[in-house]
């Protein structure tokens, strides 16, 4: 398990405001006090808007830069003392098309990022059949990857990543500017190193469908720290959010249904303008069973019944909301 307590991260820049001046020094803090873990064989979120804090928080998880403060380890040892040893059990993957020499062929590739790592000769070339399999690249192997398309480029990222066989693996964006299909196949295959070679991935998206879709927890970070942390579950509650029961009926506008909905029930139910026969109710199942028992009361046939569960991008958007608000 990756482990880390309290890190920061601060940068100094030294400015002249004027040509005769001195530089002033000025700290720029772009992560504070973060404390999160990976576990092996799950997936691990890390959202937040631009500017939040993912990125450097991902290049000190992955030994790329230090922290200013804070520890780091991995399985025990400590990942800023012993870097090298660590970027060995590691990988990062991004979004994009960056990482990969478009003038060599994904084999190349391969060949080349192999090497940096100590392997080569036969044991190097048989590690990349597998991955070539596994990425579904074999047939393309041998043609210049400034000839793949953005899924295929972004498959052969996933290989590069997977090169060394890390333990841990970091993925950001992994899925940017890629077709609904693609970004499929790619999420797939994210889960199965998780769950299937037992691999600890931390993710970072902007989709936050992918993110419910995948992660086991997820870190929330706003201006370089957590405001909340959890399961999508654990978020919900931390909102305090309610699943809402969504009735649509045939009630007319004019029915003497609807104020007797408003007057038992006025923190409730709540109508769409856009459907004056459709409502939400919000609360618990006794507070559903109330209202379904007044529309039987009053003949009301119920033409559709939906529970609408927690969503992530509404959970999400209510934390942060809810933080800034604290701080204003």
């Amino acid at each position: 398990m990756i482990q880390a307590a309290h890190l920061c991260k601060t940068y100094v820049l030294r400015e002249r405001n004027g040509l005769f001046r001195k530089k002033t020094r000025k700290e720029i803090p772009a992560v504070k006090d973060i404390s999160l873990e990976i576990p092996r064989g799950s997936i691990t979120g890390v959202l937040g808007i631009n500017g939040a804090g993912k990125t450097t928080t991902i290049r000190m998880l992955a030994s790329l830069i230090s922290p200013t403060s804070g520890t780091l380890t991995m399985d025990g040892i400590d990942a800023v003392k012993n870097h090298l040893q660590v970027k060995k059990r590691i990988n990062v993957i991004t979004g994009g098309e960056r990482n990969l020499y478009w003038r060599l062929t994904a084999r190349e590739n391969l060949r080349y990022f192999g090497n940096l790592y100590g392997f080569s000769g036969k044991e190097l070339e048989q590690r990349i059949d597998r991955l070539l399999r596994t990425v579904g690249l074999t047939e393309a192997q041998n043609i210049p990857v400034e000839r793949y398309s953005k899924g295929m480029k972004q498959r052969l990222q996933i290989a590069r990543g997977l090169i060394n066989d890390p333990e841990y693996l970091f993925l950001d964006e992994p899925t940017l500017g890629l077709d609904i299909l693609i970004a499929r196949e790619i999420r797939e295959l994210i889960r199965q190193l998780a769950k299937e070679q037992n691999k600890g991935v931390l993710l970072t998206t902007h989709y936050i469908r992918e993110a419910e879709e995948l992660c086991d927890s997820i870190y929330l970070l706003e201006k370089g720290e957590i405001i909340a942390q959890g399961t999508k579950e654990e978020l919900a509650e931390l909102f305090q959010y309610k699943p809402r029961l969504a009735v649509q009926t045939d009630l007319p506008a004019d029915s003497p249904v609807w104020e007797a909905l408003r007057q038992r029930f006025p923190d409730h139910v709540q109508v769409s303008p856009d459907q004056p026969s459709a409502f939400q109710v919000e609360g618990n199942a006794q507070v559903w069973s109330q209202v379904l028992n007044l529309l039987l009361e009053h003949q009301v046939p119920v033409e559709k019944l939906n529970i609408q569960e927690a969503n992530l991008e509404e959970v999400l958007t209510g934390i942060l909301r809810r933080s800034r608000e604290g701080k204003a």
